[in-house]
């Protein structure tokens, strides 16, 4: 699959009739809130594990040398919490191309902290794209991000961001902690 998920994600879900949606955010999205949203509220969905395997040359990096960013792989029985998003279907215009680089819109239950559920969709980077780097070790990632820089600034600023709005949602990441103690003490 190309890199840039645009056109596919615009026919992907239909709003016919639809007022708001939800979106969930696992990475930039709960820290860079840059498009307007109805409400704002932290949520979790199941089965899924927070991961830097997806390659960013055009936020974070460059084509000759790619950050990494976050994307979400199925992991039964775990949880990832994040943040939730009710917006107008008219943000999905920004939305997909701010997440164009090989990011896929799906549906998924969202689990809010006062127990209420909902339907909402996320973006996913599906290993089938041509910008999925994949596994490596928490040392080699934290390298790579150190010496990335795109058109969205450094990437150790993505991790560094991520990790500190984790620590707000009390959300205990080993392996996005793993990597920003990489980051702060290379071995």
């Amino acid at each position: 699959m190309s890199a840039n998920t645009i056109e596919i994600n615009r026919q992907r879900h239909r709003f016919d009739g639809r007022e708001s949606v939800w979106l969930f955010g696992y990475g930039s999205l709960i820290f860079k809130a840059d498009f307007p949203y109805l409400e704002r509220r932290p949520a979790a969905i199941e089965g899924w594990v927070r991961r830097f395997w997806q390659g960013s040359h055009d936020h974070r990096g460059t084509l000759e040398s790619p950050g990494r960013v976050v994307t979400l792989i199925e992991q039964p029985g775990a949880t990832c919490r994040g943040m939730a998003y009710r917006i107008s279907p008219d943000v999905f215009d920004h939305l997909d191309v701010r997440e164009k680089n090989g990011y896929l819109r799906f549906t998924t239950p969202l689990y809010f902290e006062n127990g209420e559920q909902a339907e909402g969709l996320v973006y996913i980077a599906t290993p089938d794209n041509t910008a999925f780097l994949g596994p490596a070790h928490e040392r080699d990632i934290a390298r790579q991000i150190a010496g990335a820089h795109g058109p969205s600034g450094p990437n150790d600023e993505y991790l560094l961001r991520l990790a500190e709005a984790l620590r707000e949602l009390a959300d205990d990441d080993a392996h996005v902690f793993g990597i920003e103690r990489y980051l702060q003490h290379p071995e």
